[in-house]
């Protein structure tokens, strides 16, 4: 009885897999564009970025983020005010984390 139950909702089964599966989870999807949005924002505040990694370190679920940066604006700057400038072009972003992690270097300047 039950396998018969089974074969008749495999259909359907199969159908909302595809919808929701598509090209990964929605959590996939929502944590690409997440990472990819940060990157963006950091590129936008911070020009002088030589080197960039958004990385989702949550599980997928997109509430944590380990962010390495190399950029010519951290030069001659402390590795707190190094942090600064980026928490403070994210800070809409960081509202919504739960943690992050940031990795700073100064670009070498060119002589």
């Amino acid at each position: 009885m039950f396998r018969q139950l089974f074969r008749a909702l495999e259909p359907l089964k199969n159908s909302l897999t595809r919808t929701v599966g598509g090209a990964g989870s929605a959590f996939e999807r929502n944590c690409v564009s997440k990472e990819q949005q940060l990157t963006e924002a950091l590129k936008k505040a911070i020009p002088g970025i030589t080197y960039v990694s958004v990385e989702d370190i949550s599980g997928g679920c997109g509430a944590m983020f380990e962010i390495s940066i190399e950029a010519k604006e951290f030069v001659g700057l402390s590795r707190v005010k190094q942090h600064r400038l980026v928490t403070e072009s994210l800070k809409s972003e960081i509202a919504e984390m739960h943690g992050i992690r940031i990795h700073t270097n100064p670009s070498k300047v060119d002589n």
